[in-house]
């Protein structure tokens, strides 16, 4: 039996960010939430998002920004910043995630999403490290695609059941209530018996650091998250507000996300700027304060604002993307299924009574219940047990934590 002793334990967290905010938004939460609940804990996120550095974190997180990659529509990458191909980059990438891990000396590893990370730049890194003794940790989030789609991806990507068994942990952040994320690999059910599900992330209101931005008393709060693919959804409400401004419940704040294309943007704040109701803003750092004052939400179901909907208890009509994955289209039919949000199939909003649905949508939201009433906040467990989890691995390893009492 080991003796624990006082100790200072490090985390590296692997974040590929190769599109949206989604994937760093979900580690910064996981780093925050250590780093609150224990003393001496120190964590560095390795990260391709070019908006990182936009990003408060708390004191003894930092980050390591990696060359960016951006999806393309059509399921290619290329280099975001750097003129070089993406070979070049993701060799640079690759190396700076290795030299990194390799100095940094973590107690734990945890890898967001991809098993093997974008185009396999993290398998080095992890052998190394499971060789090393860290004990790995693979964070799936509560969905990830359609079983048949998900399988064609893994087998494409050459991830198999050895590859998953270098890991240690298997951290799904959500509740078993939402199904096995891996559902239709051959090896689902031998992976969900070592898995952990955690339940949803909690979020927590930071400090405020400055005004919303003279948002009116109540509004509704649309946003489609990075925005790089929610142009339809941000048209469909502006179209109610432009046909019904005046019968529908509140006022609109549009944060239409910082990948929004910058063409499609700037036609929105045209056509914003001619209606009295609606305000259309770029970016906020701190959305969590303007979800939470909020009166209800319309987006689209990605997991992060999913998790900000059920910890702030918001009423919410969730209209989510079918390409290139079905993850959103499955949470939010569960969530409607559960009676948590309301949701409108994006296939059924193509016809001449598009509008019409939507202003229907939008006015039924004041009469929605909201989903705590339905016991959603029950499945927000995330947080607590992805702590009392890392603090017996901690324990394994001879290292005791204190609390942060503070």
């Amino acid at each position: 039996m080991i003796q624990p002793t006082p100790h200072h334990a490090k985390v590296l967290i692997y974040s590929h960010d190769t599109y949206g905010l989604g994937h760093l938004r979900r580690c910064r939460t996981i780093a925050h939430s250590l780093v609150r609940r224990y003393k001496g804990v120190s964590i560095l996120i390795l990260s391709g998002s070019a908006l990182i550095g936009r990003f408060e974190f708390k004191a003894r997180v930092d980050f390591v920004r990696i060359p960016g990659v951006i999806k393309l529509y059509n399921g290619d990458y290329t280099s975001m910043g750097l003129h070089i191909n993406l070979e070049e980059t993701l060799s640079i990438r690759e190396s700076i995630i290795f030299h990194t891990a390799n100095s940094f000396q973590p107690d734990v590893f945890i890898v967001d999403k991809e098993p093997l990370g974008l185009k396999g730049e993290v398998k080095r890194t992890l052998n190394h490290l499971h060789q090393q003794g860290v004990h790995t940790v693979l964070g799936l989030r509560d969905v990830l695609d359609a079983p048949a789609l998900l399988q064609k991806e893994w087998e494409h990507k050459g991830i198999t059941r050895e590859i998953l068994q270098q890991y240690d942990d298997i951290w799904v952040y959500g509740p078993q209530l939402m199904g096995n994320p891996l559902q239709g690999l051959s090896f689902a059910d031998e992976i969900e018996q070592r898995g952990l599900y955690t339940g949803f992330l909690h979020r927590h209101l930071p400090q405020k650091k400055e005004p919303l931005s003279d948002l009116p008393e109540h509004y509704l709060l649309v946003t489609p998250g990075g925005g790089g693919d929610g142009v339809e959804m941000v048209d469909w409400v502006l179209r109610a507000y432009e046909q019904a401004e005046a019968k529908l419940p509140w006022p609109a704040v549009i944060i239409a996300g910082p990948f929004m294309n910058s063409h499609d943007r700037q036609a929105f704040e045209h056509r914003a700027k001619k209606l009295s109701r609606v305000k259309l803003l770029t970016f906020i750092s701190q959305l969590e304060h303007v979800m939470a004052n909020a009166q209800a939400v319309v987006a689209m179901g990605g997991y992060n604002t999913f998790c900000e909907i059920l910890s702030f208890n918001q009423r919410a009509l969730l209209i989510p993307r079918k390409e290139p994955r079905l993850e959103q289209f499955i949470r939010a039919q569960k969530a409607a299924e559960l009676g948590w949000a309301t949701m409108l199939d994006p296939d059924q909003l193509t016809g001449p009574d598009t509008t019409d649905k939507m202003i229907n949508a939008l006015q039924a939201l004041p009469n929605q219940e909201r989903p705590y009433t339905l016991q959603a906040n029950t499945y927000l467990s995330g947080i607590d047990t992805i702590g009392q989890r890392f603090n017996h691995i901690m324990s394994k390893r001879g290292i005791q934590l204190e609390p942060n009492l503070s």
